[in-house]
């Protein structure tokens, strides 16, 4: 005779195993996603910093010295 309760009970145990890794995925997904949405918003805002940068450099009549990422200050015209 077969057991209902026993095979009921592990019907449910198992769908609580199934439940519990299920959500710790979900939960492992969520964080790599915003871990990367983060870097790519800090990445965004570091690249309009050095956009603003450059712009200004270039309105003061500076020389952007894209080796060092900076300003070079206002050009020096030379006279041959």
């Amino acid at each position: 005779m077969v057991e209902w309760p026993k095979i009921l009970g592990g019907v449910l145990v198992l769908a609580a195993i199934t439940w519990t890794v299920v959500e710790i995925r979900e939960d492992g997904a969520r964080s790599a996603k915003t871990a990367i949405e983060r870097q790519n918003n800090e990445a965004a805002n570091r690249a309009h910093s050095k956009r603003n940068d450059y712009d200004s450099c270039l309105a003061a009549g500076g020389l952007w010295n894209f080796g060092a990422g900076e300003c070079d200050g206002p050009q020096k015209h030379r006279r041959d």
